[in-house]
């Protein structure tokens, strides 16, 4: 499950520069209620992004925004208040990580899930009933 962060450089901390995919691994499975689960702990990944802080933008000007886009496969976070409780974890932890100043409303958190089947992992497509399955046999 990728998560992308895109920053401005210099927004983020030396601290969270390092920290905060690791943050972010650890709020999505326990939102998830896969926590430590290390199936489902293991195909979660991802990217941090640091821009020139004149590349990034809001509403057509230059703007400080921290972007984290998480992608699912449809099964993730399936109902609007799991998905409330993943986008408020991952607020936070991007405001933890964040230099002095920086406003909570320059941090946004987006969630895109993949259509049933489309979700791959070395070679394999999943369905959203045969990563339960994974998941669930990791968990025994």
């Amino acid at each position: 499950m990728p998560i992308t962060v895109t920053a401005p450089r210099g927004v983020l901390t030396a601290r969270g520069e390092r920290e905060i995919l690791p943050a972010l691994t650890a709020a999505l499975a326990e939102v998830s209620g896969g926590a430590g689960n290390d199936f489902f702990t293991g195909i979660i990944g991802g990217s941090v992004h640091l821009l020139p802080p004149e590349d990034i933008y809001a509403g057509g000007e230059n703007r400080p925004i921290v972007m984290v886009e998480l992608k699912l496969p449809n099964i993730g976070l399936p109902d609007p208040d799991a998905r409330a409780a993943f986008i408020t974890a991952a607020t936070d932890i991007v405001a933890g990580l964040t230099t002095a100043g920086h406003r909570r409303e320059d941090i946004w958190v987006n969630i895109l899930n993949a259509l049933d089947g489309a979700w791959g992992i070395g070679g394999r497509a999943y369905t959203g009933e045969a990563l339960i399955a994974a998941v669930t046999a990791a968990a025994n």
